[in-house]
């Protein structure tokens, strides 16, 4: 046979199509999640009423189901994504519920509910986002969406401000926090401007004796950006979603540039604006007395703080059991103190679980962000890691008292809509760009 006539045969072949990779060990931690939860609910009912929940079959179908249509979703979508990420989302969001239901019965209903809008967003975002990187053309509409969200409590209208925090906005009976899904557009804006000004950012194009300055135009979006932490801190007087944004700008610019000035730059100056507002805001300062001695006022601001701590000393190593403790005595423990209840009722060997899952997802994010070729890709993957990450650590900082007491949500556990929705989709973006980079 001739060159030209193997050619036109090699042509006429059909390719053989490749095999989709398995999935089996993520159904298998599926279920297992699933399994777990399910047991945690029965255990919960038994401590509360000594015998098992009649909607504990229900409830196990409607727990795996979820995470199940989520799971057939990456297969279909996302062949080839990492396996560990929704089944310790799934762990966390089951978990979560479980003390939810024990806290308060109508807050589980609203709970379950919104667990399905976010799976419905999960899967929404994986069949919409088919490459990560072709968000990077609609990089300026997300950096204006983001500041849009996060100014919007600040009018008068819908703006409404709850626990001395005008972070809350409220359209009619609906009401959510812009906040939470300002942070998923930040992410991708600012992975997309520094992906394409990394270089010019890094090398400085101007000195001031032996230190180098990047072009003043490339950084004025990332100073825009940063200014956004210390407006939210000031005018809504939102101590924890300005750390976590202040967190999230030095690590993406970081990372970005390899630049250690950036990071101190950075720090002293978001240092300065919160000894400003330290001296000019009284709820600041009363974070921070209630942080140093709340023991001194037990009985009026630091009355939470106090009682969190008393529940971690009740729970020791094992816990006291599900349902078997006092959890209800910390105001608004399925929110920002859904940790201490876990720390009463699971003990040490529980909380040291909880952040164990929160530890494997920053992880896996972290080893995605490795991975991956495309440089805002790289740079969402690490912002979603920064998000999960620091979020995790200045709620629970707040409640064990390393770090003044904020008002964010733990991750896939607390109560709240805004949160769980905006935490799935970037679950699915993560899992996007794990799918692109294997």
């Amino acid at each position: 046979m001739t060159a030209t006539a193997a050619d036109a045969g090699a042509r006429g072949r059909r390719p053989r199509r490749a095999r989709r990779p398995s999935r089996s060990t993520e159904l298998g931690l599926v279920i297992l999640a699933g399994v777990i939860t399910a047991g945690a609910y029965a255990l919960a009912s038994l401590g509360k009423t000594a015998s098992l929940p009649v909607n504990l079959g229900p409830f196990l179908a409607v727990v795996i189901g979820l995470i199940l249509a989520a799971h057939i979703a990456i297969r279909v979508l996302a062949p080839r994504a990492d396996q560990t990420l929704l089944p310790l989302a799934g762990l966390l969001n089951g978990f979560g519920y479980v003390f939810i239901a024990r806290l308060d019965r109508h807050q589980a209903g609203l709970q379950a509910v919104w667990t399905m809008l976010g799976v419905g967003a999960f899967v929404a975002t994986l069949a919409l986002v088919r490459q990560a990187r072709d968000l990077d053309r609609y990089r300026y509409l997300f950096g204006f969406g983001g500041v849009g969200l996060i100014l919007l409590p600040l009018l008068p209208v819908v703006g409404e401000s709850i626990g001395g925090s005008r972070v809350w906005v409220h359209f009619g009976p609906v009401n959510f926090q812009p906040g939470e899904f300002a942070k998923i557009a930040l992410v991708i804006f600012c992975a997309s401007y520094l992906a394409e000004k990394r270089e010019v950012l890094a090398q400085g194009d101007l000195r001031i004796g032996p230190v180098p300055l990047p072009d003043l135009r490339a950084l004025g979006p990332v100073s825009l950006a940063w200014g956004l932490s210390i407006v939210v801190m000031v005018a809504e007087r939102d101590l924890g979603m300005s750390m976590l944004y202040f967190g999230l700008f030095i690590a993406m610019l970081y990372v970005a540039t390899g630049r250690r000035r950036y990071v101190a730059a950075g720090t002293a100056l978001f240092a300065a604006a919160a000894a400003f507002a330290y001296s000019s805001f009284g709820h600041v300062r009363v974070r921070f007395h209630v942080w140093l001695n709340p023991w001194a006022v037990s009985n009026t601001t630091g009355y939470q703080t106090v009682q969190a701590l008393f529940a971690f000393g009740a729970g020791g190593v094992a816990g006291t059991g599900l349902a078997l403790g006092s959890p209800t005595r910390i105001p608004a423990v399925q929110t920002d103190f859904i940790f201490a209840a876990i720390g009463e009722e699971l003990g040490l060997a529980g909380t040291v679980a909880i952040l164990a899952a929160f530890v494997l997802i920053v992880g896996t994010a972290l080893r995605i962000a490795v991975r991956t070729e495309h440089p805002m890709e790289k740079l969402v993957a690490l912002g979603a890691a920064a998000i999960f990450g620091f979020q995790t650590f200045i709620i629970v900082s707040g409640v064990i008292r390393l770090l003044p007491l904020t008002g964010l949500t733990l991750p896939f556990v607390s109560y709240g809509g805004s949160s769980l929705l905006a935490n799935y989709i970037l679950l699915a973006l993560l899992i996007r760009i794990s799918d692109e980079s294997r």
